[in-house]
């Protein structure tokens, strides 16, 4: 390892965000196994609707304002005109849509299935975060958008406006996969006010770490980039780079994309800029929130025992258990989207269905 390179953390977190060793293989949605239909599963109804974001709007790299969000709405929806129902908010991976990922957890056939296998009706919303560089990364900047209060602050009262929710955060809970388990630490940490159950699901970018090497080739051609016409060129493994730079460091006089690399053009680290990256690690701010992780009514998370991320989960656990925060902790056998629609169907949305408030017969 030469002194001086780009940290081993930024590495981990390019694998977090899904940035693997095969590029061809991240350029769609990945293939998955769906379980079996359950017998006398009831159908539900998929809303494609689209909110608009005043905290994405006017973002440097223009990412659409106006977010695609799908609703996943129970059997009982439409015959139970005066029932509410609790809201799981769930966010998906990098590189992908929330509607490819809807095709990789096999929803909604997950949701029918664990409806019908016991687990109390809810409303699931997933919205889509993917920007530029395929990934929002959740994160907070003038570059690509403000989507942790678009999610936070905004999804959230939409859709108690528009559906009916038990508009309370006992009723509300939060999931994600990947970038999105990412994306639920981070939001569920710092806004616990508004959800009342919190799941990861093979989350990355958790914590910081110690330094590796980027390749000084990429770094080159990264830092060389004049005019964003030249991203349609560039190969697979520059986007994870991009996304993290343009959501952990961003900068509006640095055109034209508007960000800080955490290297320079050799592939030297550039510790000012690594030192954003890590203020954005859950693990290095989770100690400012523990009042409210411990309001949760229940906390999950579960991950592969052949993921290579498996090491921020378990981090995540040890950071959990020293401060005395119940959780619960799951490690399969599987990589990364092992049997990610089964894991859906039986024990994600079940999770919900018990430690989410679900007043059935609330009235309007």
């Amino acid at each position: 390892m030469k002194s001086g390179r780009i940290s081993a953390w930024f590495k981990a977190a390019l694998a977090a965000l899904a940035v693997t060793a095969l590029p061809a293989a991240v350029s769609a949605q990945v293939a998955t196994d769906a379980p079996e239909r359950v017998a006398g599963a009831l159908p539900t109804k998929v809303e494609t609707i689209s909110v608009y974001s005043d905290a994405i709007a006017g973002n440097l790299e223009g990412n659409p304002a106006d977010r695609e969000v799908f609703v996943v709405l129970p059997p009982s929806y439409a015959s139970e005109p005066d029932r509410r129902y609790p809201v799981v908010y769930a966010l998906h991976g990098f590189w992908i849509d929330a509607q490819q990922w809807m095709g990789e957890i096999h929803m909604p056939q997950t949701a029918e299935g664990a409806f019908a296998k016991g687990t109390p009706e809810m409303i699931i919303v997933l919205p889509s975060s993917k920007t530029r560089h395929r990934g929002s990364q959740y994160a907070s900047g003038v570059t690509v958008g403000d989507f942790e209060s678009f999610v936070a602050d905004e999804l959230v009262p939409y859709i108690d406006a528009n559906y009916r929710t038990v508009p309370e955060r006992e009723s509300r809970g939060l999931v994600g996969h990947s970038m999105g388990g990412y994306g639920a630490a981070r939001i569920g940490i710092k806004h616990a006010d508004t959800f009342g159950a919190l799941y990861l699901m093979s989350p990355g970018g958790l914590k910081p770490g110690p330094m590796f090497e980027i390749e000084p080739a990429l770094a080159a051609r990264l830092h060389a980039i004049e005019s964003v016409d030249q991203l349609a060129d560039l190969p697979n493994e520059a986007r994870g780079p991009l996304a993290m730079s343009a959501a952990f460091a961003p900068n509006p006089n640095n055109a034209p994309l508007f960000l800080d690399f955490p290297f320079d053009a050799e592939g030297n680290a550039r510790p000012e800029i690594l030192a954003k990256f890590t203020a954005n690690a859950p693990l290095a701010f989770i100690d400012q929130y523990i009042p409210g992780l411990k309001s949760y009514r229940a906390i999950g998370m579960d991950v592969g025992d052949e993921d290579r991320l498996l090491d921020h989960s378990k981090a995540m656990d040890a950071a959990l258990t020293e401060y005395g925060i119940d959780h619960k902790f799951t490690i399969y056998e599987g990589d990364h989207t092992n049997r990610l629609a089964f894991r859906m169907q039986d024990h994600v949305l079940p999770f919900f269905g018990k430690n989410l408030i679900c007043p059935s017969d609330e009235q309007d």
